[in-house]
């Protein structure tokens, strides 16, 4: 299987744009549907370095975790990045993919 992290900052403009309202709507209606198996969210706190503004940028997180056998795991979460970046006017998302032996 695949251990699948997603990584969602929740800054816009520098503030807290993503609101916990907002996230669960996005949660709702661009992860769970392409990952309806089940995830684990975590709530973090992470930091990046701003190339442009040389300066390093810290925020409020969210960290998906999907566990999964789809074939077309990653168009899928290509798309939930892309609908995230969008919606939010992100620069980024990470995403961090290994194998992973599972049992449940």
């Amino acid at each position: 299987m695949m251990e699948i992290d997603l990584l969602f900052g929740r800054n816009i403009g520098g503030k807290l744009g993503v609101t916990d309202k907002r996230w669960t709507a996005f949660l709702a209606r661009e992860v769970t549907p392409r990952f309806p198996d089940g995830l684990t969210v975590f709530d973090a706190y992470g930091q990046w370095r701003d190339t442009r503004r040389k300066r390093v940028v810290r925020e409020q997180s969210k960290v998906v975790r999907i566990i999964t056998s789809d074939a077309d795991a990653q168009a899928k979460i290509d798309a939930v990045v892309e609908a995230y970046k969008r919606r939010f006017r992100q620069q980024s998302v990470g995403v961090v993919t290994r194998p992973a032996c599972v049992s449940f």
